[in-house]
């Protein structure tokens, strides 16, 4: 079987694996949804139970030791996404805890782009990405439109067949008033890394770029000095930390200064202290070591479901043979069984002990508009559950 990792990668996995109780605690199982969310390490179990029994206090509103030790924690957190990031220039940028990345785009979109627009702007967006990439952007255009002030959306035009931004005609699109681009850095239902830094090549350099970066951080390197975007949102659940917590990055250079709306109340303070030891424990890994394991185990997913004549993998088809020389899924894939429903094969894998993710898969209105399966993969899988799988689906190809 092809997308077999070298041995010293093996050798690399495997105490890491370990590490992760819930896999550890369930070996008849293989969680196969790390897009959805991902499992957490002990260590940032530990972490936060050793707050909780420690120290837990709210930040900003008390001058004792554990406020205090709370309140420092918070600051540290953001400094420590600032460098896991690549920041290039920290001392200018700002970092704001959101819930998710959902709730992260629709504050960029809210409580910042509306107020940078003026009668007759344009927004390009994706109309076929995630629906949190997407709705956020009409949301605003509504609220504008309420004050008499009327925008353009453009949707972000796709490649027909690999999916991939069509920078060609991106770059039709873009005017004198195109004020702000919206895209994503990994696609979460093809799972290819969207070239975000052609993007900028085709802008220029004044137009504000927000990147949904909630499949790549925790997943793959992710360098703000290359891609030169003004906003990274991403989801720290999906980063091995706690649900709930999620991380708007924000530049500072193109248009004004970002600052969420309204009274910040109490913060997710085990959330955001989570994400911490989440990033630490990613760097100690390593995390293009990561990249490179879970995209090999999409390898060996691809290649083995292209002898198979009962499935269509989504995204782009001239990458699925372990041959292929273009552009990998990042760990990150996505399949329909041509007479089995998708849900229904969703039953019947998690009936074997395969747990994935079979549904619409969240996708904006001009994404794919059938249910499907979707495999998505982290440090904790193993070659073996993408051959248990592969066992499993070649038994319905009839």
């Amino acid at each position: 079987m092809s997308g077999v990792a070298s041995p010293g990668l093996r050798e690399w996995q495997r105490p890491l694996r370990e590490q992760f109780p819930i896999v550890t605690g369930n070996p008849g199982l293989a969680y196969l949804d790390s897009a959805a969310t991902a499992q957490k390490p002990k260590a940032v179990l530990d972490a936060v139970q050793a707050y909780l029994t420690g120290c837990n206090a709210n930040a900003g509103r008390g001058t004792y030791t554990w406020a205090n030790r709370t309140t420092a924690l918070i600051e540290e957190t953001r400094e420590r996404v600032k460098a896991f990031l690549g920041d290039p220039d920290p001392d200018r940028s700002t970092v704001w805890f959101t819930s998710g990345a959902s709730d992260g785009l629709r504050t960029v979109a809210l409580d910042w782009l509306v107020g940078e627009l003026t009668d007759g702007d344009e927004i390009v967006v994706p109309f076929a990405d995630h629906e949190a990439n997407h709705l956020p952007w009409l949301e605003a255009r509504d609220l504008l439109a309420e004050r008499g002030v009327r925008i353009t959306v453009h949707p972000l035009p796709y490649q027909q067949e690999s999916r991939d931004y069509d920078l060609e005609a991106l770059a039709g699109l873009v005017s004198d008033r195109t004020r702000f681009v919206a895209v994503t850095h990994v696609h979460h239902v093809y799972g290819s890394d969207m070239n975000v830094h052609r993007v900028r090549e085709v802008l220029g350099p004044e137009v504000p770029i927000c990147l949904d970066a909630a499949q790549s951080v925790g997943h793959l390197p992710v360098d703000l000095g290359a891609l030169d975007v003004d906003f990274v949102v991403f989801s720290g659940h999906k980063a091995l930390a706690l649900p709930g917590t999620g991380v708007v990055w924000a530049r500072g250079r193109r248009g004004g200064a970002f600052r969420p709306g309204g009274w910040q109340g109490t913060p997710n303070t085990t959330g955001i202290l989570s994400l911490r030891t989440a990033l630490d424990w990613l760097d100690a890994a390593g995390v293009a070591r990561i990249e490179e394991w879970t995209v090999g185990l999409g390898i060996r997913l691809t290649d083995g479901l292209s002898k198979l004549g009962a499935y269509e993998v989504l995204g782009c088809p001239l990458s699925l043979t372990a041959a292929s020389t273009v552009q990998r899924r990042q760990g990150l894939v996505t399949f329909r069984h041509r007479a089995v429903s998708a849900n229904d094969l969703g039953f019947i894998l998690a009936a074997h002990g395969l747990l994935v993710r079979a549904d619409g898969l969240c996708q904006a209105r001009a994404g794919e508009s059938d249910s499907s399966v979707r495999v998505s993969l982290h440090v904790y899988n193993t070659p073996e559950e993408i051959d248990r799988l592969l066992g499993v689906l070649e038994g319905l190809e009839s």
